[in-house]
């Protein structure tokens, strides 16, 4: 605290011109400054010095495949019981009609999570990456989160490396980076205790990242959590990414409060201020992540759109079908056009720059 106390923005903005590595004590410093444009300069400056105007986006498409889960998250809208209304499993015909329905609308991405569903074997998870696959074999599959990775490596009596080296061969070339939610264990155990452990999800993507799969990483932020577990919860990631260098970018979620236990807390949900300042303090403290992402399915598209001037430069993609967070009561639309996004980003004065999965650039406009 006595360091908060001496230290000023000025000295820390010398910090950032001079590339010097800011410490956890800056980052909460930052978290506590109150001129939010002054934190929101310093992650456009830091911002543009690595990424110049450019800002990502991809035409992508969403398969949430089953909301059926033996988890029960505090934080969480989507899951159910097999019994329960709303339960739902896809078959294999209707994850190859999504696949058909994405390769026709141009994307080049199937972002695929779920459930962890008691009853599906292995061979599910194997067939439906080989039926995507099969359906539209240009398209890149980004699926299954850490901790469904555990989940399968169990189901299948495999080990971690090995489960990784199936799922490869059926078709899986990267991974999202969710279920991280919070790492450290107190908050975790408010929020997920039947999920893996914070140390089990970053064992986990380290094995993803040595199998020569590249992933992203989450934070879900605005519910029990402190600004010091936000920034032990970026240490974490940051000390993995000097490590293995295989996280391509940071996504933090804001939580949202409908239909679950923890809507009930007094002050669930981050504020458009908080979600801006969040969003910077990445910028500068993640300084070894290429990429900071403004998921605007749960930031809603104007705070999205601002952020692009708080050190983001990736708006995520035109999604198509997002379930987990609109159960959650997301008040974002469904899908967002290319044409959208485009014009969402030269509005703020940024150059819109189509990607693939991998970041390797394909359109600029």
């Amino acid at each position: 605290m006595e360091y908060l106390l001496t230290m000023t923005i000025k000295q820390l903005a010398e910090k950032i011109h001079n590339s010097v590595r800011l410490t956890e004590a800056d980052a909460l410093f930052l978290f506590e400054h109150p001129d939010l444009i002054a934190v929101g300069e310093l992650a456009a400056f830091a911002n543009e010095r690595k990424n110049g105007k450019r800002v990502f986006f991809n035409v992508n498409r969403h398969i949430n495949h089953t909301n059926i889960c033996v988890n029960r998250c505090s934080f969480c809208a989507f899951s159910r019981t097999a019994d329960e209304p709303g339960a739902y499993c896809y078959d294999m015909d209707e994850i190859r009609n999504r696949a058909l329905e994405a390769a026709a609308q141009g994307a080049t991405e199937i972002h695929i999570v779920g459930g962890l569903h008691p009853d599906l074997p292995f061979d599910f998870y194997t067939g439906m990456l080989e039926t995507v696959r099969s359906a539209a074999p240009g398209l890149h599959i980004k699926a299954f989160t850490a901790v469904e990775i555990e989940y399968l490596a169990r189901l299948a009596s495999l080990a971690i490396p090995d489960t990784l080296e199936r799922l490869k061969t059926a078709g899986l070339g990267s991974l999202p980076g969710g279920g991280a939610e919070i790492l450290g264990k107190a908050v975790r155990d408010r929020l997920c205790p039947e999920k893996i452990s914070g140390e089990e999800w970053l064992a986990i993507m380290g094995q993803v990242h040595r199998a020569g799969l590249k992933s992203n990483a989450t934070m879900l932020y605005g519910h029990v959590e402190s600004y010091a577990d936000r920034v032990d919860h970026m240490r974490r990631l940051r000390e993995l990414q000097d490590e293995t260098g295989g996280f391509q970018v940071f996504i933090p979620l804001s939580f949202q409060k409908e239909n679950n236990p923890l809507g009930h807390l007094k002050n669930p949900m981050s504020s458009g201020v908080d979600d801006l300042k969040t969003l910077a303090v990445a910028r500068l403290y993640l300084d070894n992540f290429a990429n900071i992402k403004a998921y605007w399915v749960m930031l809603g598209e104007k705070i999205a759109q601002t952020a692009l001037c708080f050190g983001v430069n990736d708006l995520d993609g035109t999604v198509v079908e997002e379930k987990i967070g609109h159960n959650a009561g997301a008040s974002s639309p469904q899908t967002m056009t290319k044409e959208a996004i485009i014009n969402m980003i030269r509005k703020a004065g940024r150059t819109p720059v189509e990607r693939d999965t991998l970041y390797n650039e394909l359109n600029c406009f």
